[in-house]
């Protein structure tokens, strides 16, 4: 049996996928068991636990071969050091009395006498471990590059939203960042290991850039135009209130990340590349994938499913979806899923757009003279669509015939947008969600998204009671 902690985290909880799909035993200690259940795999089992609640441990540990420990206390506060310290000493105890055989631990990369905080109770935590007793594999990283992450996520605030960055001396420390699918493997593989005493593993991709690096090659990827002008005298915690101002979602914890950035946080023993089969990927191509990832994700999701998860929507400026905003509303209509798809597929071309044509109109036309498509292209069929079909100024890039219509933005935009139409059958009805996205770029993607929030609402809005009208007096 494999222990997971950390499963509702960000590592974690790939992780956890990454082991299901090779069908490993999987056992999850949550402190909170029903925000994790519906997550897992039928054959994965969800059980109460807290580190820093050592009674809680021994169910937990029971008939556990390997244990990962993935827990951090970063974002609780001010006394995340103790508490993480605690919490592994619990740990290490109950899972010796248990009889674990191994322990897999993420900890982060840094040497040095001056460790930041952060890397301090990192490696603590990590020695902890390895005097326990059970044999622990403590892998190291750096940066992870994966969309979600939280370094990716500071990196892609501060280029999206700042043209001009003027930049502290730690943007040019070092790092060995390592896109999070082979940081997974080694994690996966870990399993395998050979030898039965305690190993610390240094591991990282094959670059070695600094944070201002990372921010260059993320605007490259994202056709952005920045420039960074360096001031010495601007602080790690001067940084920290500045992150707060462009991010405030990721400052708490970024605070704590951007103290330890004093820190080169490179490999300095490639032992990992001996031990191990992984060979990671560099910086562009993680950075690529991430972005690629994300867009699979973004694809596949069911905004049902996205927005029930929100207890609140924001009622102005939509909802944050990675980096997308997601204008989405729902209504009713007394007909099958079949019935409620129709008028959706007629939707173009000489039927129009259902409300505020003139708008569409003017839109196009203005397109069209930026150098776009405009309205001209129309639709193949008055009745029926198929992926890759145009349509107006956009492209059908999925459509399942009584469920789904997904449209992707072919007009002059700065970034890339979707307007999207589920039905879903109800006992006594359907639903139709209708849901705009937008990927902005920069600055200015941001500014005309929010500049058009008032007639985006209006058109939207009047187009979905309109569909809703079709359905009942079809």
């Amino acid at each position: 049996m494999i222990l997971l902690t950390g499963a509702t985290g960000y590592v974690g909880g790939r992780l956890l996928s990454a082991l299901e799909a090779r069908g490993k035993g999987v056992r999850c200690m949550a402190r909170r068991p029903s925000f994790l259940e519906a997550r897992v795999g039928t054959t994965t089992e969800v059980v109460r636990g807290d580190v820093l609640d050592p009674e809680s441990l021994r169910a937990a540990l029971c008939d556990v071969h390997t244990a990962y420990y993935l827990v951090h206390s970063m974002a609780t506060g001010p006394s995340y050091a103790e508490d993480d310290r605690r919490g592994a000493i619990a740990f290490a105890g109950a899972a010796r009395e248990a009889g674990v055989r191994r322990i897999v631990y993420l900890g982060g990369l840094g040497d040095g006498e001056r460790l930041s905080p952060h890397l301090e109770s990192r490696q603590e935590v990590g020695s902890i471990l390895r005097c326990s007793g059970v044999p622990t594999i403590e892998f190291r990283a750096s940066i992870v590059i994966g969309s979600g992450s939280l370094s990716f996520e500071v990196i892609r605030a501060l280029v999206e939203k700042l043209p001009v960055m003027v930049t502290p001396s730690w943007v040019h420390t070092r790092t060995q960042p390592i896109g999070i699918e082979d940081l997974i493997s080694y994690l996966v593989e870990a399993l395998d290991y050979p030898h039965d005493q305690s190993a610390v593993y240094e591991i990282g991709g094959p670059d070695r850039v600094s944070y201002g690096d990372l921010m260059r090659e993320y605007a490259r990827l994202r056709n952005l135009n920045r420039m960074m002008i360096p001031v010495p005298v601007l602080t790690p915690r001067l940084s920290s209130l500045w992150l707060a101002l462009v991010s405030p979602i990721y400052a708490r914890v970024g605070r704590e990340l951007i103290s330890g950035l004093r820190n080169e946080t490179v490999v300095r023993d490639p032992g990992a590349l001996d031990a191990f089969l992984v060979r990671p990927r560099g910086v562009r191509q993680s950075l690529t994938r991430a972005l690629a990832n994300e867009d699979s994700a973004f694809a596949a999701t069911r905004w049902s499913d996205a927005l029930s998860a929100h207890r609140s929507v924001p009622t102005w400026g939509g909802l944050k979806f990675g980096s997308r905003l997601v204008d989405s509303r729902v209504a009713w209509v007394p007909a099958t899923p079949e019935q409620a798809f129709r008028p959706i597929a007629r939707i173009g071309g000489e039927s129009g757009w259902y409300y505020g044509n003139r708008l569409w109109r003017l839109r196009g036309a203005l397109d069209w003279l930026a150098g776009g498509p405009g309205m001209r292209r129309g639709r193949r069929h008055p009745e029926t669509l198929m992926t890759g079909d145009a349509l107006d100024f956009w492209r059908v890039e999925a459509v399942e015939q009584g469920r789904l219509l997904r449209l992707a933005a072919e007009m002059r935009l700065p970034g890339r947008a979707w307007l999207q139409f589920e039905v879903t059958g109800q006992a006594d009805g359907s639903l139709i969600r209708q849901t705009a996205l937008f990927d902005p770029v920069g600055l200015s993607g941001l500014v005309y998204w929010y500049g058009l929030w008032v007639i985006h609402q209006l058109v939207f809005a009047g187009m979905l009671r309109s569909l809703v009208r079709e359905v009942t007096s079809a």
